[in-house]
Order: structure tokens, then C-alpha cells, then sequence
């Protein structure tokens, strides 16, 4: 393990009911409330009404930001920022999934800095000061809710980067898994394909004796695997609810990765991908992460074959490390598949016509990865086996 500090401030608020608790979460001398959210669904399932009235009811002023993106984009933050200005805002409170959150993180910074917020997000400059936020979370997916991190498109350029800063910890997170019942199958599939794909960023990195850090995300894995199939039997099952949505907390609140970086270049190939054609992160995610796996298999193939054994269950006997890592490699693809997650560029209608343009938003920032760094022809390579 390499050397580490270790520090989230979150207060998880986890299980059902605890909406209620909302009102003595929030920090003393709050007045006036930003409700960021997305598309509605939290007015036709009865979330919003609730949360409003928690906070009407207890002399809060609330006003609201709706309409946030799957992948949340700058203009919808400067517009955050900007009624956070006009409005004397002073908490912000993100009732959503990632993409929600992230819009939120990035609107608590902007609302304190006097230029666009793409210079934070292209990290021109740093923050310095933020609005405090909290979250209510509705879709078990991105662990945003317990980390610094956000990620925002510019649509305009088509450019997707990943952002934090130590001022975009949530104060508070409330997780009822109650509030995930009505995502529909296609997003619950996301999300899920989502949390795995944070946990195996995390998984392939190069410092050595990590078994207690291998072990937890090995059974976190473990766990997604053997609930998945349940919960899409089942959607409104309490009990494979609440197992996914601690599952995506854990998968991304820094506990996983203390002594070592993860990788994280597929999050950067598939932001390049998304930002040009607006697709499902996590629908992303489930294509390029096999194909990057398969391109760098020899960096250590070690570790590829501990995977396939501790979480695929694939037997080794009688085969060589490299037959035991691509089995898992292809498990992991049929298990993604089996959900109902996409497996090629194509189930998108995404052809080579913006090849180049997509292995030029990836490199964007030059050479990246931290298992293997990725170059260009890598890169390109990894692309083409996606489409």
C-alpha cells in the first residue's frame, strides 16, 4: 500500500422513513433552500411534495431547480449559480440520483466564484468557498452522494470531464430505499452496472498488498452479482433495494481505495463518447469496460485471474492465467448482457464516422490511467473493439 490520508465528513442518513429526520440536518441559520432536481419523477411518485413540505413546514424558503440532465450540463449549472445569486440561496439540497447531485456539487461552487463554472470543471481555477449542500437520493448508481466528485458536459464543445473539491462533500446524505422503488428496470440496471464499474476502477491498480481493500470490493461485487437478478425479479423488494443502494455507497466513497489510486480510464473514454452522443453513462460503461480489460490484460494478468476466480467463480485447473482471465472477462460481459445492458457502441447506433473525434476528447488531457497509461493508438484500439 502507498501512504494515504483518509477523511468524509457525509453523515449517512440510511433507511426507511428517514426523510423525517430532514429538517434537524440541516445546518443552523439556513433560511432559504435550492431543490435541484431532474425530470419530474420525484412529483409523481410523491418525493418532492414530501420534501417540500418538510421544509415549508419547518420555515424554510425553498425555491427550485428542476430539470437537471442524466448527463448534467454546464448551462443547467451556470443556471443554478446564477439563482443561488439572484435569490441569496444558502443550502442547496439535490433530491435525485448522481447526475442530480453532481449538477448540485458544481452549482455550490459556481454560486461562490464570478466567472463560468467550466473553470472549475476544467479546473482553471479552485474553489474556494461553497454553498453547503445535502442530498436525497433516488437512484442507487454513483456514490455521489458520499464523495467530492461530479462530472458535467458542455455541450456546446462536447466535452464531458470529472471535477471535486473538499468543499463538495454533501454535509448530509438521507438513502430510504423506499425512493428507488419506481426507477424503472432500464435506470436500476444502470446503476448497477454503474456501482461494479466504480468498484473494478478501483480494483486495478498497481501497489501491492492490498488484500483487505481486494477482499471488500471482491464482496461487494459478490453481492451486486447475487442481487441483481432478484431485484430485477422483484422491483420493489425492500430488502434487494436496500442491498444496492448501500452497495453503490460503498462502491465509491473513498473507503475502497485508501493506500492506492484506482485506474478510472474507462470513466475517461466513456465521457468522451458521451459527451458527443449523449448516451447512458453506465450504458457506456457496460461496452468499454470489457474491451479496456481484454487491451490491457497483460499488464498484469495476475490480477485479471484473481477476479475471475474470487467473483466469477471460474475454475482454474488445467487452464493458464490468461484462459482464466479472459473467462472472467466474458462472465462479467455476460452477466452486464443478461441484465439487459448493451454490449456494443452500435446498440446506439454509434458507428466509426467520429472515431477520431472521441479518441480526441479522451486525450484530451494527455496520456491517462493509472493501472496502464492509455495513449492514443490504446486509446483508438479500445474504441474500435467497442463498436
Amino acid at each position: 500500500m502507498e501512504n494515504f490520508n483518509f477523511h468524509n465528513p457525509t453523515k449517512l442518513v440510511f433507511g426507511r422513513g428517514q426523510l423525517e429526520q430532514l429538517p434537524s440536518l440541516i445546518p443552523e441559520g439556513v433560511k432559504r433552500v435550492l431543490v435541484i432536481y431532474g425530470g419530474g419523477s420525484i412529483k409523481r411518485n410523491g418525493i418532492f411534495t414530501n420534501v417540500m413540505k418538510k421544509l415549508t413546514s419547518n420555515g424554510y424558503e425553498p425555491f427550485e431547480l428542476g430539470g437537471v440532465e442524466p448527463n448534467p450540463r454546464l448551462s443547467t449549472v451556470n443556471k443554478g449559480a446564477d439563482l443561488c445569486k439572484e435569490n441569496g440561496i444558502d443550502f442547496l439540497l439535490a433530491v435525485g440520483g448522481g447526475s442530480v447531485i453532481d449538477c448540485a456539487k458544481t452549482v455550490a461552487s459556481a454560486a461562490k466564484y464570478d466567472g463560468d463554472a467550466w473553470d472549475l470543471v476544467t479546473k482553471k481555477v479552485h474553489p474556494e468557498e461553497a454553498l453547503p449542500l445535502g442530498t436525497v437520493l433516488t437512484l442507487a448508481a454513483t456514490g455521489s452522494e458520499m464523495n467530492t466528485g461530479a462530472v458535467i458536459t458542455n455541450w456546446e464543445t462536447n466535452e464531458k470531464y470529472g471535477w471535486g473539491s473538499p468543499l463538495s462533500y454533501p454535509v448530509f446524505s438521507i438513502l430510504d430505499p423506499v425512493h428507488t422503488y419506481s426507477v424503472p428496470e432500464d435506470q436500476t440496471v444502470y446503476g448497477m452496472v454503474d456501482m461494479m464499474s466504480h468498484i473494478l476502477e478501483q480494483y486495478f491498480h498497481t501497489p501491492t498488498n492490498s488484500p483487505v481493500q481486494d477482499r471488500m470490493a471482491e464482496g461487494i461485487l459478490r453481492s451486486i452479482i447475487e442481487t441483481a437478478p432478484k431485484l430485477m425479479n422483484n422491483l420493489e423488494s425492500y430488502e434487494h433495494r436496500e442491498t444496492i443502494m448501500y452497495a453503490g455507497t460503498m462502491a465509491f466513497n473513498g473507503i475502497l481505495q485508501m493506500g492506492y489510486r484506482g485506474d478510472w480510464a474507462t470513466h475517461n473514454i466513456e465521457h468522451a463518447v458521451s459527451a458527443i452522443y449523449d448516451i447512458p453513462h453506465a450504458g457506456g460503461l457496460s461496452i468499454i469496460f470489457p474491451n479496456w480489460m481484454k487491451h490491457n490484460l497483460n499488464v498484469d494478468v495476475t490480477r485479471f485471474k484473481q477476479l475471475a476466480t474470487r467473483v466469477f467463480g471460474v475454475e482454474p485447473t488445467g487452464k493458464s492465467d490468461k484462459e482464466v482471465a479472459l473467462e472472467g472477462i466474458e462472465r462479467l460481459r455476460q452477466f452486464w448482457s443478461a441484465l439487459g445492458a448493451p454490449t456494443r457502441l452500435a446498440d446506439y447506433d454509434i458507428d466509426d464516422s467520429k472515431l477520431e473525434l472521441m479518441v480526441d476528447r479522451a486525450m484530451a488531457r494527455g496520456p491517462f490511467g493509472n493501472f496502464t497509461k492509455l495513449h492514443e493508438d490504446d486509446v483508438r484500439s479500445i474504441l474500435q473493439m467497442s463498436l
